[in-house]
Order: structure tokens, then C-alpha cells, then sequence
């Protein structure tokens, strides 16, 4: 991993995540619950996210469907370019935790971290060129005002290079972590390193 980064809050460090309500007890978990947990995340077992929406076996199954179909799909736009809408949306909204999973990923992707201490600091002019810039601009803007985003907003997305599908990407990167975000704020909290 590269250098910490720490900035209003927010880091690049691994943080763990608390539900405020019961997760499923594995023992006492049913098939389909287990079989959910298992399909959704190597890790999901001991993940309190994933063991708190598996009380919920088909909703868990969509949103690991979407989520994975959204962030790993090949072609289109670039997985640190996805990554990267997916921090400048967790980052306004203060989803603090998932700010710090999609840094640490646009990080694995792009050998770089520079664009994440700009995200951190001011996400509405982070990028460290006009392509990036626009994806920051962009994704800020849909999670801030989703109504007033119009063809303007996508021509300057065009004039960066980005093409139809790149943009369906961003587009759907930006969508599902408004969803994500929500889910993550309002059912728990991130765990710092030293609070371990």
C-alpha cells in the first residue's frame, strides 16, 4: 500500500465497519442466508455490512449482482476511472468507509495516489488532468443536483474523450453509490485502525 493519506476525515487506510443493528448470527443463519453470503464476498462472513443486508437474502443478492456488474464489467470505462467516480461520490456524501475501500482501489489501478489526496481535499477540482477533472466535475455534480446534470454536462465529458459507454459507466458508478453511501451512513460506522 502507498503512503496514508489523511485529509477532513477522510483516509486511504483499511477502516473496518460496525452496524448499529443485530447482524446475522451464523449459527442460527438460514440456507439461503449462508448460500447469499457466500456468493456476495469472500470476506462477507465477517463483514458486518454484508451480515446485517443477508437478513435480507434476495435484496443482498441484487445489490451484489448490480454492484459487481457495475465496478468489474469489462470494456468501457477504465475500473480506475469507475473507482474514482465511486470516491468523489463517497467523499460529498461522508461516507467516510467507503471513500477509503474505493481510494485504496483507484490506488491498486492506477499506481498513484496524488488523485486521491486531491479527492479528499476538494473533490469538485480533483484529477490530475482534463480527463480526470471532467470525471470529478461530473460525478459531483450528478450526486449534488442529479436534476440539473443535462447535455451539457455530458458534451464536456465527450470533449475529454470519453465515449457513450464510459459514460453509462460513470454514470451507473456515480448511481449505485448514492444507494451504497445511504445504506453505509445510516446503518453504522466506520472503525478506525487504532479503535481496533
Amino acid at each position: 500500500m502507498s503512503a496514508i493519506i489523511k485529509s477532513h476525515g477522510f483516509t486511504n487506510e483499511v477502516l473496518e465497519w460496525k452496524a448499529w443493528l443485530d447482524v446475522i448470527d451464523l449459527n442460527a443463519a438460514s440456507e439461503d442466508q449462508l448460500k447469499v453470503l457466500a456468493e456476495s464476498h469472500p470476506k462477507a462472513s465477517t463483514s458486518d455490512y454484508y451480515l446485517f443486508l443477508g437478513h435480507q437474502p434476495d435484496i443482498l443478492r441484487q445489490r451484489s449482482a448490480a454492484f459487481n456488474a457495475i465496478m468489474y464489467a469489462p470494456g468501457g470505462m477504465s475500473r480506475a476511472e469507475r473507482e474514482l467516480g465511486a470516491m468523489v461520490v463517497s467523499r460529498i456524501n461522508g461516507c467516510v468507509y467507503c471513500a477509503s475501500v474505493h481510494a485504496q482501489r483507484f490506488e491498486q489501478m492506477a499506481k498513484r495516489n496524488d488523485t486521491v489526496q486531491q479527492v479528499f481535499d476538494d473533490p469538485y477540482s480533483a484529477g490530475i488532468d482534463a480527463r480526470e477533472q471532467a470525471i470529478s466535475t461530473f460525478s459531483a455534480a450528478l450526486t449534488d443536483a442529479p436534476d440539473a446534470v443535462d447535455a451539457v454536462a455530458i458534451k464536456a465529458l465527450k470533449d475529454v474523450g470519453l465515449t457513450d459507454l464510459e459514460i453509462l459507466d460513470l454514470v451507473h458508478s456515480v448511481a449505485i453509490f448514492a444507494w451504497a453511501n445511504r445504506l453505509m451512513l445510516n446503518l453504522g460506522e466506520p472503525v478506525f485502525p487504532s479503535a481496533v
